[in-house]
């Protein structure tokens, strides 16, 4: 079972990545898991979680509008979005909120 971001107390904010994947690898678990490691290395992030069945379905966690941008300014990720395009998603959609308030067990 994946993990459960840490996150700190609200206000922070989400990036919500929902995709449809093409059929194939091509390169994409590879991207995907350098991806993670990079985000984790960006000042702001603050935790990822992420679930595939069809629809996947990755958020990650940032301190930041400001952390936000910087992360999709990264030449690696901008690579990586390049990629995507062309290649490893047939649709997607990116959504940005700003977590006001969480709870759990």
């Amino acid at each position: 079972m994946p993990d459960i971001a840490n996150t700190p107390t609200p206000p922070y904010y989400a990036v919500i990545f929902s995709s449809h994947r093409t059929d194939g690898d091509n390169g994409y678990a590879e991207m995907a898991a350098r991806m993670a490691e990079l985000a984790a290395q960006q000042p702001g992030y603050l935790g990822m979680e992420s679930a595939r069945e069809g629809l996947g379905i990755t958020v990650s966690y940032w301190e930041s509008l400001e952390a936000i941008r910087n992360w999709k300014k990264n030449a690696e990720h901008q690579e990586a979005q390049r990629l995507g395009h062309q290649q490893w998603y047939s649709s997607f959609r990116v959504r940005i909120a700003k977590v006001e308030r969480e709870y759990g067990i």
